[in-house]
Formats: C-alpha cells, sequence, structure tokens
C-alpha cells in the first residue's frame, strides 16, 4: 500500500511542479527588461538565496553580483525589484509610479490597512494624514511647544538609572531608552504616562508581528485561513492600542465640557480638527487619527530606542569617540544640570554621533514599495504591481561613497553637511521622498536628547565579563534591526 500510494503521489505532483515551471518560465520571458538577477527554480523562485535572519546582509551580497537594480523571485509569479545604491534608491524614491506599498496581511487586522498612513496608497485620505501630521502634528511650533513634557520624562529616565549607579548595577540601555522612548512620545500626544508594562508588551509584539513575513503573503489564496495565526494576534494588539486611545480621547472630551484648560498637545490638536473635517467631507476623521496614532507607538519607540542601543554600543567600542562627544557636551552644556533639545543645534560631534550610528545600523534595513505602473529605470523595466527593496543599509556601504564604510568614524560627518533628512542619498536611514518617515522631527528631538542625557549626566563601562569578550554586535531582524544581544553597561554619575 505505501509504496503505491508514494508512486501515486509522485504521478500527481510531477504535472503541477511542471505546470508551475512553465508558467513561471512564461512570466521570467514575458518581462526581458526587467533588472538582471539570479535564475529562479520552479515554486519557491528565489527564496531560497536570501537569508532572511539577515535579509538586508544577503540581498547585499547578491546585488554586489547582479548590479544596483536586480530582480528576485519570492515564490509568486510577480517580480521583486532590490535596489541597492543611491543613484538608482533616487530614481526609484522620486518616481511617483512607485510610491505604493504592498500590504502585508497581518496589517489587514480590525480594517488597519485603511488608516494605515504606512501602507495606504498615495491618494487623498493618504495625503490628508500625511499633510495634517506634518502641519499639524509634528510642526516645529508644536513641538517647541511640548519640550518641557519630554524634558521632564528624559529626567526621569536620568533619575532611574541614577538609582542603578548608586548601587552598581547594570544598565539594560535598550530597555531604559525603549520606555523612556516610549513615555517622551506619550506626553506629545496625551500630556500623559501611558508607558505600562501592558502597552511595552504590546508595543514589542506589535512590532515583531508587523515585520514577519507569512504563508498569507507568499500565498494571498491562503490568506482566509490566517495558518499562522498572525492577523488575528496582531488584530488583538491593535484592539488593545485602540482601547487606550478611545479611553484618553473621551477622558479629554469630559474634561473640556468640564471647562478644563487646553494642554496644546496633539491629542487636543485633533479634538479641534474634527468638526472641520466633517464640514469640509474631508478622508480625516477619528478612525484615520487613531490608526496614525496606533502607528506612532509602534514605529516611533523601537526606532529611538534602538538607535540609541547602537550609538551607546558603538561609543562604548570606541573610547576615543566617547571621549570626543562627553568634551564636547561639558562644553555646552556647562554648569546647566540638564541638557535640552535647544542645545541640539551647538553640538555638532553629537550630531556626527548619531549620523555614524544610523549609517551602519539603520533600524529600518529595508524600504518596502509597490509599482502602481509599469516605469523605466536605469534603462530596465519595473512591471506594475512589482515589489521594490530598497536596501538602505546596503546604500549606506558604498565603498566607492564612504572611506573604510564598515568602520565607526563620526569624523567623516564633522567636514559635510550630509543630511539624513531625505536630500543625500547616500544616507537615507528614514527613507525619502513621498513616503519618508513622518515622525522624523520629533524622533531627530528625541534621539540627541536621550542620547546626550546618558553621556552628560553618567561615565559608562562595561562589565568585567562583556570587557573581556566584547560587545556582541549581532543584528535581530525585524521591522526594526536591534541588537540580537541586549547592551547592558555600568554607569557613573559624572562627578563622583
Amino acid at each position: 500500500m505505501a509504496p503505491s500510494f508514494m508512486l501515486a503521489a509522485i504521478m500527481w505532483c510531477i504535472p503541477v511542479v511542471m505546470f508551475t515551471y512553465v508558467l513561471d518560465v512564461i512570466t521570467v520571458r514575458r518581462w526581458r527588461r526587467l533588472p538582471p538577477g539570479p535564475r529562479p527554480l520552479p515554486v519557491i523562485g528565489n527564496f531560497h538565496m536570501v537569508a532572511w535572519s539577515s535579509a538586508h546582509r544577503s540581498l547585499a551580497q547578491l546585488a554586489e553580483r547582479y548590479g544596483p537594480l536586480m530582480t528576485i523571485w519570492l515564490g509568486r509569479r510577480v517580480p521583486t525589484i532590490i535596489v541597492s545604491t543611491p543613484d538608482a534608491a533616487r530614481e526609484v524614491l522620486h518616481n511617483a509610479d512607485l510610491a505604493a506599498r504592498p500590504v502585508m496581511d497581518a496589517w489587514r487586522a480590525e480594517g488597519h490597512a485603511a488608516n494605515s498612513v504606512i501602507y495606504l496608497p498615495p491618494h487623498d485620505k493618504w495625503r490628508a494624514m500625511r499633510r495634517f501630521a506634518a502641519t499639524e502634528l509634528f510642526a516645529k511650533g508644536r513641538l517647541d511647544a511640548l519640550q518641557p513634557l519630554r524634558q521632564e520624562k528624559v529626567q526621569e529616565m536620568v533619575h532611574h538609572i541614577s538609582e542603578h549607579a548608586a548601587c552598581g548595577e547594570p544598565v539594560d540601555v535598550g530597555h531604559a531608552a525603549f520606555v523612556a522612548a516610549l513615555d517622551l512620545l506619550s506626553r506629545t500626544l496625551y500630556s500623559v504616562d501611558l508607558g505600562t508594562k501592558e502597552l511595552r508588551h504590546m508595543v514589542k509584539a506589535a512590532s515583531v508581528l508587523a515585520a514577519t513575513p507569512t504563508i498569507s503573503d507568499a500565498v494571498p489564496a491562503l490568506a482566509a485561513a490566517d495558518l499562522q495565526g498572525a492577523r488575528r494576534k496582531l488584530g488583538a494588539l491593535i484592539r488593545y492600542g485602540h482601547q487606550i486611545i478611545n479611553e484618553q480621547f473621551a477622558g479629554r472630551r469630559r474634561g473640556r465640557d468640564a471647562g478644563e484648560p487646553r494642554k496644546n498637545d496633539m491629542m487636543d490638536v485633533v479634538l479641534e480638527k474634527e468638526q472641520e473635517w466633517k464640514e469640509e467631507g474631508s478622508p480625516m476623521n477619528y478612525d484615520a487619527v487613531k490608526g496614525m496614532f496606533t502607528e506612532f507607538f509602534v514605529a516611533g519607540t523601537e526606532t529611538t530606542s534602538s538607535t540609541v542601543e547602537w550609538a551607546m554600543a558603538e561609543l562604548l567600542r570606541h573610547p576615543e569617540s566617547m571621549k570626543k562627544v562627553k568634551e564636547e557636551l561639558k562644553t555646552v552644556i556647562g554648569t546647566k544640570t540638564v541638557m535640552e533639545e535647544s542645545d541640539i543645534s551647538k553640538l555638532p560631534y553629537l550630531q556626527a554621533v548619531v549620523k555614524e550610528t544610523l549609517r551602519l545600523h539603520p533600524v529600518v534595513a529595508l524600504g518596502f514599495y509597490q509599482a502602481m505602473a509599469t516605469t523605466q529605470v536605469h534603462g530596465c523595466i519595473i512591471p506594475e504591481g512589482s515589489t521594490i527593496l530598497v536596501n538602505f543599509w546596503a546604500i549606506h556601504r558604498q565603498g566607492d561613497i564612504w572611506t573604510c564604510p564598515d568602520k565607526f568614524m563620526p569624523e567623516r560627518f564633522i567636514a559635510n553637511d550630509i543630511s539624513f533628512w531625505g536630500k543625500d542619498f547616500e544616507l537615507i536611514p528614514f527613507g525619502a521622498g513621498r513616503r519618508m518617515c513622518l515622525g522624523l522631527p520629533l524622533a531627530h528631538r528625541m534621539v540627541h536628547l536621550m542620547l546626550g542625557s546618558l553621556l552628560c549626566n553618567f561615565n559608562w563601562t562595561l562589565p568585567p565579563e562583556i570587557e573581556e569578550n566584547g560587545i556582541d554586535m549581532t543584528e535581530k531582524f525585524g521591522s526594526v534591526v536591534s541588537m540580537a544581544t541586549p547592551l547592558k553597561a555600568i554607569a557613573y554619575k559624572c562627578g563622583e
């Protein structure tokens, strides 16, 4: 029985595989002017050629062979185009036809994709959401007004670390930065602290689920089954986040009815705009706001805390850079007891440290995009519907652009005006063009303030076992590229 069954199964599989192979061949030949790339296998395409635990590095190695624009096939008969150089990235990110995003199936939970500024196509609702965020939420005047709230939270972080310093206990730098980033963001949005253990768990879990490819993404016909439960799990987290947002808005509305003064935070801005949106028939509404605020927490906290953690790790590995940045902070901060956001512009070496950290360790290593129409880039065809991956990590390590590209050298940014605000394509950790990170103005302040405060208030050393073996710089790839082994260091209060 068993041999007969095996033989029947093999005989049934052979025509299926051959049919799929023929379809794959026809598909590949249909687009002969696609960028070059490795030959795909039947059914799985080039999936086996990418080490997904470090996809940015694996794709960079393939690009060294096939060029700045490369085509790979990931199981579906839709090509994926890999972009690996600044020139190619500039052409792609400035092309309006390439500004959509492929939606991961998990993000469809609770209808979130319909209110996602990350995943919505660049049409009316998406434009309205970005315009509102840029002109109202992250405008300079708004962020300036809320600076004292963020300053208070940074001082709480310093106080927390001081307690560890008094006991000589190692500090989990990433965790301390994550808690502070979550509190900083909640203060900016709601003027209250929301950094509960439950919310921290929700943000961490959502950031992992949001970046984990599933069977549903590879085989859309199976999406309804949600075989890995990713949509169900993310849906529960989204509901929890929406519950918090609803409670905050309900409480603020009650306070307004009772005559409480406005707090001038982002929640106040939304409440003042709601009636205007209704009267104008704007695509902006409360559901869109909930989508935006949810993504601010998921996307904004991990990116900030990971950048701070990577920067501290590099400075501890390079004592000469640590000495320079601490001397600059001492000169600028002087006798003041705290660093303020207004000090950032006076600290060029601190800014160089952040730039160099983001160059070597972009927290988002791959940018995902989708072609809305067939277009031509670098003489190659990018078909409508194809996925485009911009490898920020590979772009930042181009040997013909950067001297010693794998070495931590903040000094490389002192003699030039290269920035990460999307105009210099050799450094685009926050993306560029229409899909550039919305929260960059706030992230810029948070990262510099948190890192500067850690450095000007404390001297840092490594525990003996880490000093002996060296810091583990292994990456953990996900929606954010974080340190696989959390950085632990011992803080000593400056002057003690």
